[in-house]
């Protein structure tokens, strides 16, 4: 029996949309960012190698992670749209081919990383046993890039569906699971099973992550504009596999820039050695968790916004996008003075290692500062997916995590000569000036498909109307 769970997110307060799709989006990041906080404790256990190791791998998986992530933003907007404008049959025909995508992309991307991921390991890294975890850690991993891929497109089918429970509970039942699993398949059970030792923590990933597919695939399946999906839906389709492709890449692009941005980041990190590659793999986890209801306020905005846009609703559009970004100051004001004051407190919970610590600690102070900027982008992101203009999001992260952090980071690591802090300081003026590029081109976007950022207001007759204020 389909599943009643559908809201139409074109009427009522947006506030209590938000709500709706923040608070279960927020807890279920937070138990995902958890499950990588767990995987840290377990690899701290073993020792800084695997720490680095994991984080190094993790790193590199991100290159097939940005398709994932880019499917869910593509299905999101697309299948959102659809339903905002009251077009069923196509919502529920790209939501099947949507399946399909991830489905096949999931293959292809796993076959090619058995080239890229250690590929890119060893340029990124110093030889020794945090490289050879790193590359470890990686292919493993690769047999979760269905569970992954299929995770992420459901996920932004619920979304536009106004359901964002289901993915919080898939991830909170994988916490737990990998709770269990890690430590029973790094170390076995004495005298009945060996252990897997590091290799486990990935073992375990793909493991529960195929359990978060199996749910969330379900879900999907149950709900009421699904009920007379068939089979043939499921069929790649040329022309659907173009619109989702093509909503899809300018994510994935952008999210890859960020993962390319990460990779500047750890090879100017190597030179300071394993304890610093560390100590950011540690500290950013940490940073990861306060952000969790930022998170959730931003990614509820492209659902939100998705189908007023859909419903031709411009004022409601925008009314999401100024709530978001409203909320998101006080939440990023609340986190701040949290990393300054306990941020070594956190530290402590994952190492005893004082120049780890000492790495993770300089990090979050400095990054701390950057929060709400981190937010305004964020927001700014989904607004765009919204209107279907992801292909800005492109631009802005190729500036930002592209030529921002590797110029920024040059400066100051090469030229004025600092030590792992000028990595910091230089994502800090790269996510600063990337704001300023972000804000210019949603004004643009804005002003051509939703009559600007603000409401016009209307003159008297016979006079022109401004076209923004």
């Amino acid at each position: 029996m389909a599943a009643p769970i559908e809201l139409d997110l074109t009427k009522g307060p947006i506030s209590g949309h938000f709500r709706a799709l923040a608070v279960p989006g927020a807890l279920g990041m937070l138990f995902n960012t958890l499950y990588n906080v767990v995987d840290m404790f377990f690899a701290g256990m073993l020792s800084t190698s695997a720490q680095a190791g994991l984080a190094l791998g993790f790193q590199a998986f991100y290159i097939a992670m940005s398709v994932s992530i880019g499917l869910g933003a593509a299905m999101g907007a697309l299948v959102g749209n659809a339903l905002g404008a009251g077009n069923r049959p196509r919502a529920r025909r790209l939501a099947a081919q949507g399946m399909s995508f991830g489905l096949i992309s999931a293959v292809v991307l796993g076959i090619a990383g058995l080239w890229y991921g250690p590929a890119v390991i060893t340029l990124v890294s110093e030889p020794g046993a945090y490289r050879d975890a790193g590359i470890r850690y990686f292919l493993l991993l690769t047999f979760a890039l269905p569970g992954f891929m299929l995770a992420f497109a459901c996920n932004g089918i619920l979304q536009a569906h106004g359901d964002a429970k289901s993915f919080q509970r898939a991830l909170m039942a994988a916490f737990f699971a990998n709770i269990a699993l890690n430590p029973l398949l790094i170390y076995g059970i004495p005298g009945v099973i060996g252990g897997m030792g590091f290799d486990g923590l990935a073992v375990s990933t793909v493991m529960s992550q195929t359990g978060v597919m199996a749910y969330l695939v379900l879900q999907v399946l149950r709900r009421r504009n699904m009920a007379r999906v068939r089979g043939a839906n499921f069929i790649p389709r040329h022309d659907k596999f173009v619109d989702i492709g093509l909503q899809t890449l300018p994510t994935a692009v952008s999210m890859l820039v960020l993962f390319l941005s990460g990779f500047v980041m750890q090879f100017a990190l190597k030179g300071f050695g394993e304890h610093a590659v560390a100590g950011f793999g540690v500290a950013i986890r940490i940073e990861q968790i306060l952000l969790l209801p930022v998170l959730g306020m931003t990614g509820a905005l492209l659902p939100i916004a998705a189908q007023n846009f859909g419903a031709g609703k411009h004022d409601r559009v925008r009314e999401a996008l100024f709530y978001c970004w409203k909320i998101g100051f006080i939440m990023t004001a609340i986190a701040c003075p949290i990393l300054w004051v306990f941020g070594r407190i956190f530290l402590d919970l994952f190492t005893d290692d004082s120049e780890v610590i000492r790495v993770g600690l300089a990090y979050l102070r400095v990054d701390s500062l950057i929060l709400p900027a981190y937010m305004m982008l964020f927001a700014i992101n989904s607004f765009l997916q919204a209107l279907k203009r992801p292909i800005w999001t492109v631009w802005i992260s190729l500036y930002r995590q592209g030529f921002g952090v590797a110029f920024f980071v040059w400066l100051f690591i090469g030229v004025w000569d600092f030590n792992e802090t000028g990595v910091w300081f230089g994502v800090a003026c790269a996510v600063l000036s990337g704001l300023i590029l972000a804000l210019a081109i949603a004004r643009q976007v804005a002003r051509h498909e939703i009559d600007g950022l603000r409401p016009i207001p209307l003159k008297p007759t016979g006079q022109d109307r401004n076209t923004e204020v």
